[in-house]
């Protein structure tokens, strides 16, 4: 039928010509279509570099060979040899060494993308480094120029920052020798304690600031995160009579606590509050150089914190924590000098008493009962009508040295300090141990209104030996901190590294003191509870006076502890 129709009738082979040639055209066409779409470009990275990195070009319709496909970047061809991969949906190349900003094509036959555009990063501009000088603290002036251990000094500049923080402020130290060094040596500084309310104000172009008990005749300058400043001359000036500081020494002290036969039923945890050794003029320097395991918290309230997390006990396996015994170490450099003092009676001044200084060391706290009605009554019998502070507290100190003995035992935990005050009759002395003899002179200065600290931590033997041990400093204005232990006065056996040749003990520690007291406490550290119904443990009569040295947390936890006492490893 197709072929007598194809032979018979022209109209039908003109019909039948039109469809091939149109279809040949359709075809034509879609394969034409197809062949000719033009590559799209997604994305590139990176989009920032620099000569010799590879750029990944992501997209489609690139081919899947090169052939004669190029990619431009910024301008020119990429070469032959700067194809590293080629696809229909990728392609990488090497950044040419002269490229710059610009756009990024890839071209094919079917045509030229949609750009993307590349910049060149050494041509981007960056944010210029902080100008570290124009940062550092500078001090204009330090006003006045003359000035008393403790009296207010202003330090004027810049960049001292608009709060504290960590940053010290530092005066030359009271030391032997200052004075026989070149002028180009530098001489050792000592920073304002913050233990002692020196700094009173800061901001980012005055500070406020306390001459520190322990500086001299120097220097000041300002430390910050942002370096040190210049210094500034200052002169301190002592009115009242000199103090030196001198022979020093440095000592490597271990402490340990273990704890363990630890129950407890419920998920809970115990804190231990490890004292720290005290930083003060006469001890400047202490370095936590070792601690076993790290602690949570190296230093807060003086003290180093450790915490022991417990898990739920399980019924069927019982406590697994009753196996364990946790054990902690610390190692101490404590860098500790002696201290004399020669006090001109007649120049000492009274107290200024809006100083916070002041208020604090006359108050009375839970170890020091300066309130206490006896104690303000025997303090008025014992210096009579004697108003200068020096001589009243040596009228004290010489009464506990002539009416009192010393026990070379540690009296019981439930005694108390007061007995040292009352009535004897027949010349019988009233007894007190070394404790009782701290506490109550600080006591009775306090009730006089002298500023007056108990202190607390070991005395070190000549052989390295050492034992808990606790004696005073009381506060002289414009002067500072002086040194008291009426127990080495009443005969307390220890072996000094050089024995005193021209003075009595009791003359020698009034006012006086070697290098061998190592001091953990200096007056009563209140540490706040961190849990509301944890349970906590206090030590009394130990190397440290604190409220707090164990902290369980609530619920019921049973376990045993052991606190040694500090071990003396190490004088250098």
């Amino acid at each position: 039928m197709f072929s007598l129709l194809f032979r018979k009738s022209p109209l039908f082979r003109t019909i039948l010509y039109a469809l091939i040639i149109f279809g040949a055209l359709g075809v034509v066409s879609v394969v034409t279509k197809q062949v000719k779409k033009t590559p799209v470009i997604e994305s590139i990275s990176p989009a920032v570099g620099s000569a010799g990195d590879t750029m990944t070009i992501t997209g489609s319709n690139f081919g899947k060979m090169r052939n004669n496909s190029y990619v431009e970047l910024s301008g020119g061809r990429i070469t032959a040899s700067g194809y590293v991969e080629w696809d229909d949906a990728k392609i990488k190349i090497i950044i040419p060494s002269n490229v710059q900003d610009g756009l990024v094509n890839v071209v094919t036959s079917s045509g030229k993308s949609k750009p993307a555009f590349f910049a060149n990063e050494s041509g981007i501009p960056i944010e210029a480094p902080p100008d570290t000088v124009s940062s550092l603290p500078m001090i204009s002036s330090v006003s006045p120029a003359s000035a008393s251990v403790g009296s207010s000094v202003v330090i004027t500049g810049m960049n001292f920052g608009s709060v504290r923080g960590n940053s010290l402020v530092y005066f030359t130290a009271n030391r032997e020798g200052n004075s026989s060094k070149n002028s180009s040596e530098e001489l050792p500084s000592i920073a304002a304690n913050e233990d002692e309310f020196d700094y009173e104000s800061w901001t980012d172009t005055e500070i406020r600031v306390r001459v520190p008990d322990g500086a001299a005749s120097g220097t000041v300058f300002v430390k910050t995160d942002k370096g040190v400043s210049g210094n500034k001359k200052l002169d301190v000036k002592f009115s009242a009579g000199t103090k030196n500081y001198s022979s020093k020494k440095t000592y490597s002290i271990k402490l340990n606590e273990d704890v363990d036969s630890i129950a407890s039923k419920n998920a809970s945890s115990i804190t231990l509050r490890v004292p720290r050794p005290v930083v003060s003029s006469s001890q400047p320097e202490v370095e936590l150089n070792e601690s076993s395991p790290e602690p949570l918290v190296a230093n807060f309230n003086n003290t180093l914190i450790h915490q022991i997390e417990l898990q739920r006990a399980d019924k069927n396996k019982g406590n697994a924590e009753n196996a364990q015994k946790f054990k902690f170490v610390q190692n101490f450099v404590v860098t500790l000098y002696s201290v004399k003092t020669n006090i001109r009676a007649k120049d000492v001044k009274q107290y200024d008493k809006n100083k916070i200084l002041f208020k604090k060391f006359t108050s009375p706290d839970a170890l020091v009962s300066c309130d206490d009605k006896d104690v303000v009554e025997f303090a008025k019998k014992i210096v009579g009508k004697e108003k200068n502070p020096y001589l009243q507290a040596k009228l004290v100190y010489d009464y506990f040295v002539q009416n009192c003995t010393l026990l070379m035992y540690q009296r019981e935990q439930t005694s108390s300090p007061k007995d040292l005050l009352k009535e004897t009759k027949h010349g019988k002395k009233n007894a007190g141990d070394a404790y009782d003899f701290s506490v109550m002179y600080a006591s009775v200065l306090r009730a006089l209104k002298i500023p007056c600290v108990p202190v607390a931590g070991i005395l070190v033997n000549s052989d390295m030996s050492s034992k808990n041990h606790w004696w005073n400093e009381f506060y002289i204005e414009n002067f500072g901190w002086v040194p008291v232990d009426v127990s080495i006065a009443l005969g307390l056996e220890f072996s000094a590294f050089k024995e005193l040749s021209d003075t009595t003990a009791a003359d020698f520690y009034f006012g006086n003191i070697e290098n061998q007291h190592v001091a953990f406490s200096r007056g009563w550290n209140e540490i706040k509870q961190s849990l509301v119904n944890g349970k906590i443990v206090y030590r009394p009569k130990t190397f440290a006076f604190q409220s707090i040295w164990e902290e369980t947390s609530e619920g019921r936890v049973n376990y045993s502890s052991l606190w040694n006492n500090p071990i003396v490893t190490g004088i250098y």
